[in-house]
């Protein structure tokens, strides 16, 4: 593990600003760090509104073998001036908050369904979503004319994302992804964690360049997530686009570049104009027939044909499609029963955005609850 040579002073100041930290989290979109793609772990359910400078320390990262290496590499590959980076990396904060909301929860606690909808299905979220659809109402129909993604959809993502705009995070997101990129928690999924988050901090840098900005000026989540959709740097580069026409991408302050990005990036990632989504199920729990455990963590696809899953134990609803392909879907509800779904291939390109059945879902309520409050 890299040294980190200016600690704080006082264990009691940095257990105070902590609690803190944690005092104001808001759950925002449980798990999320695991491997997210748009947002990656970012609006992971913990927004924190405490400011950027909490629980920064100063680390000379420039001292850090590692980071001389990434130095080196992003000099070869990418053409930065050497000076130039290390002045950077002379001024980027190893903080702590970030290391103590990317851990995983601990074990044991059950999943929750019905739990976790309820804290972004709510009349907040609802009520907000309203406003920002009769906002945006022209965006968000040119997106659903342009991409096939339904303005409920869009509106459901933002919303479970940051609430429109209201929760965007604070901390400077090349503090964050330095930090996670060689100091990552120890946890099985270390190393492909760190090696991700040095893929951001790459992203970071070229995006800053090729807008010209100065990269200690982007804000974002704990771990890095920015604008209104919480794209990670990666994703800004790959998906958002430009879609208020000003020449410019900028997902902290265009809620338009929000709502075409999303979309954008849900095409990029498997969604088919005019399929349905999702259609409620059931499981065999007569003797013998578990059949259907086969089909359950198969994936974030669609890949199976809805005769199989009748043969193996699962009744759909009444009316779903059998020229389809399926992936069965669980939704654990603590002690009370399990929910089954069949996703199609728009339900698994919603879980590129956070690889979570719980996040799909309630992306989905959310976006209907707030067509249905209009």
């Amino acid at each position: 593990m890299p040294m980190i040579f200016s600690k704080s002073p006082k264990l009691s100041i940095y257990m105070s600003a902590l609690l803190l930290a944690f005092a104001t989290t808001a759950c925002a979109s449980a798990k999320k760090e695991e491997t997210r793609s748009a947002g990656e772990p970012a609006s992971s359910a913990k927004k924190v509104a405490s400011k950027p400078e909490d629980l920064s320390e100063f680390a000379n990262f420039t001292q850090w073998k590692e980071v001389v290496d990434f130095i080196d590499r992003m000099v070869a590959e990418h053409g930065f001036d050497r000076t130039e980076l290390e002045s950077i990396f002379k001024n980027v904060k190893y903080v702590e908050t970030t290391i103590q909301l990317i851990k995983p929860a601990p074990p044991g606690r059950p999943k929750n369904w019905a739990a976790y909808r309820a804290r972004f299905v709510d009349p907040t979220r609802i009520n907000a979503g309203v406003a920002f659809w009769n906002t945006y109402a022209d965006a968000l129909a040119r997106a659903e004319e342009q991409y096939g993604v339904p303005a409920e959809i869009i509106v459901g993502i933002i919303g479970v994302e940051t609430i429109y705009g209201r929760n965007t995070g604070n901390f400077r997101v090349l503090d964050a992804v330095t930090t996670l990129a060689f100091d990552y928690p120890d946890t099985p999924t270390r190393a492909a964690r760190m090696k991700f988050f040095r893929g951001e901090i790459e992203n970071t840098l070229l995006f800053a360049r090729e807008n010209d900005i100065d990269p200690f000026t982007l804000l974002g989540s704990y771990a890095g997530a920015i604008g209104w959709p919480q794209f990670m740097p990666s994703s800004i580069r790959n998906f958002a686009i430009d879609f208020d026409g000003d020449g410019k991408i900028n997902l902290s302050s265009s809620p338009v570049d929000a709502i075409g990005s999303v979309a954008h990036f849900l095409v990029k990632h498997g969604w088919k104009r005019g399929e349905p989504i999702v259609f409620p199920a059931a499981v065999s729990t007569s003797e013998g027939s578990v059949h259907w455990d086969a089909f359950i963590s198969k994936g974030l696809e669609a890949k199976y044909k809805l005769e199989e899953l009748k043969a193996a134990g699962v009744s759909p609803r009444s009316g779903t499609p059998a020229d389809m392909m399926f992936g069965l879907v669980d939704l654990q509800n603590g002690e009370d029963p399990t929910e089954y779904w069949l996703g199609t291939e728009n339900f698994f390109a919603i879980t590129k955005y956070n690889r979570s059945y719980f996040y799909a879902m309630s992306v989905i309520d959310l976006g209907r609850a707030v067509r249905t409050a209009r």
